[in-house]
Order: C-alpha cells, then sequence, then structure tokens
C-alpha cells in the first residue's frame, strides 16, 4: 500500500472511532488467578468467570487463569499480571510486611475482597503405615504440593517448624497428581492445604486404605500457633473421607478473595454485589461443598490486612464493616 493509502485507512479509522457514542468504553478486563488442576483455587476462579451474571456485565469480563496456587497468586495479583486471585491470609500478611521465605520485598498492592472459606492442612498416609506423627515422616516420600503454591508454602513452614523439611524425600505436585503416585505406591505421604471435603483424598481413599495424621496435637504440642497465630484451630469430621472414621484435629488458615489497588472500586463492588447475593451464592456452593460457609455474614470477617476500597463500600452498605 502506498503511504497515501495508510494514511487514509487510519484517518478512516480514526473518524469512525470518533463517532462512536460518548458512554461507550472498553470493559474492564479481570485476569482471575486460580490455582492447579485439583485444588479449591481454580473452582472459585472458574465459578467467577462462568456464572452468567458476571458475563453479562456490559463493565467489566472475567477470565479464569490456572497457577501454582497462593505464592504465586499474591506475586501476580500485586504486580498487575492478574487483576484478581485467591490467596491465604497468612501470606497476604507476611508479603505485605516482607516476612515470605527468601523474598524481603512487599507486597502492598493485594487487597482484601472477601473472606471465602477456610483451607486446613491434611496430611494423607496409608492405615498401616505406623506414620501417626509429621517426625515419622523421616526418610519417606511425601508430596508437599506445587512449588509456588501455597500448600508447598505451608508444608515448608510447618515442617520446618517440626524439624522434619530437609529430612524428607520431598516430591512437588498438584493434589489430583500426588493421589495419583500415592496410589501407585510412588509416595508414602501427600500434603494437602485446602478445604474438605478434597476430590484429591478422595480418589486416594479408592485405591487405598487412608489415614490423616493429627496435625493438630504436631501444632500445639510445639508451639506453632505461638509462633504462627494467623493459623487457626479446627478438625475435620469423622467420616469425611472414607475409612476415616475418626475426628483430625488440624489447623486453617483462611482463603481470601483478593483484588490489586489498581482495579476499579466499581468492578469489585459490582462483582461482590453479584456473588453476595442468594443467587450468586447458590451457583458458587454449587460448584463446591468447600464454600458452604460463604454468605454475607462471614465476608468480612478474619481479615487483618487493608480491604480494597470497592469492597469497603460494599461491605458497608450491607452493614458487616
Amino acid at each position: 500500500m502506498s503511504k497515501q493509502s495508510v494514511l487514509a485507512s487510519a484517518t478512516a479509522f480514526l473518524i469512525a472511532a470518533m463517532a462512536l457514542p460518548s458512554g461507550v468504553a472498553a470493559k474492564e478486563r479481570i485476569v482471575f488467578s486460580g490455582g492447579p488442576a485439583g485444588g479449591t483455587f481454580q473452582v472459585v476462579a472458574n465459578a467467577m468467570q462462568v456464572y452468567k451474571p458476571m458475563k453479562a456485565s456490559k463493565d467489566f469480563r472475567v477470565r479464569a487463569q490456572s497457577s501454582a496456587g497462593s505464592v504465586e497468586n499474591l506475586r501476580k495479583v500485586n504486580s498487575g499480571k492478574a487483576q484478581m486471585g485467591v490467596v491465604y491470609s497468612g501470606h497476604v500478611f507476611l508479603g505485605r510486611n516482607g516476612r515470605m521465605k527468601n523474598d524481603p520485598n512487599k507486597y502492598e498492592d493485594v487487597m482484601a475482597v472477601a473472606w471465602l472459606y477456610g483451607a486446613p492442612a491434611q496430611l494423607v498416609v496409608r492405615k498401616d503405615s505406623g506414620i501417626t506423627s509429621t517426625k515419622d515422616l523421616i526418610g519417606k516420600k511425601v508430596g508437599v504440593g506445587n512449588a509456588g503454591s501455597g500448600a508447598f508454602a505451608n508444608c515448608e513452614l510447618f515442617f520446618t517448624h517440626m524439624g522434619i523439611w530437609d529430612k524428607i524425600e520431598r516430591n512437588a505436585m498438584g493434589y489430583n497428581d500426588a493421589a495419583q503416585a500415592f496410589g501407585n505406591n510412588q509416595l508414602d505421604a501427600f500434603w494437602l492445604f485446602t478445604a474438605f471435603p478434597s476430590g484429591a483424598v478422595i480418589m486416594a481413599a479408592q485405591t487405598n486404605e487412608i489415614a490423616l495424621v493429627n496435625l493438630g496435637q504436631d501444632a500445639e504440642s510445639t508451639a506453632f500457633y505461638d509462633n504462627y497465630p494467623y493459623f487457626s484451630k479446627l478438625s475435620v469430621p469423622p467420616g469425611t473421607y472414607r475409612g476415616v472414621d475418626y475426628e483430625s484435629p488440624s489447623f486453617q488458615d483462611s482463603a481470601l478473595w483478593v483484588a490489586n489497588s489498581k482495579v476499579s472500586d466499581d468492578t469489585v463492588y459490582q462483582m461482590l454485589s453479584l456473588i453476595y447475593t442468594d443467587a450468586g451464592l447458590a451457583h458458587m456452593k454449587e460448584q463446591k461443598k468447600t464454600f458452604k460457609n460463604m454468605s454475607l455474614k462471614t465476608g468480612s470477617q478474619g481479615v487483618v490486612t487493608p480491604w480494597h476500597p470497592g469492597a469497603v463500600k460494599f461491605w458497608k452498605e450491607k452493614g458487616m464493616m
């Protein structure tokens, strides 16, 4: 094409663009960073993307994106590579204060939007393994979660606290892969940090008689809660998994819906307004039982780091803040 033709085409395009109604604006693009396959983080991201009222929005567009999990999401949301994601409360807290392991950076652009669910630690072993404490894992092959995930980071944190991190054969992998390796006798145990019931543990219980290690006892006997006060106690109820007919004490962190500070207040407010309705909450609970405690009453609980202004507006209007 000649220079004159190119110039004419560009001028015509500019005139056409200027002729559009003044109210027409591009949708705000929201990349929602989830997690690995088999994990609840990715279920959250997918649920946001497919919810029909979200898809119908004229103001924003949500696209789910998989990731390694909590730690990667913290970094992606802070940098703006993702606009929203799911991050554990502990990682938001540690990251904001420059206390992440081997990472002095301060992740101050990650803002809370809502509490989603409590995520407990679970350590799966074979029933006849003789493993009743994390200290029994010394010399064993253990699935420790995906590198870059919250599961991996919290496993390293807890196992280091227990003095065994460097004394096990670590295998970094996602939950489903770990359950499969466990079923094939390639692992002696695998760690999860996700809500129950976990599909990966259900899978493992189909091929082996399983047991859950009493992590609560390990934590209480070693001053774990004194050192990491953002964790809270809970138990996996009897019958959650086939063959595990006893209560299994553990500890949990909270999974938070977070947003980059530069996401518009309006978009955060609108997305909360769509999810925290009867229909929106029903949609979330249809995706996974994990979300059974999501409600207006729980959405603003247990957050110890700064809120996104759009979330502040929403929760204050609902009388929850």
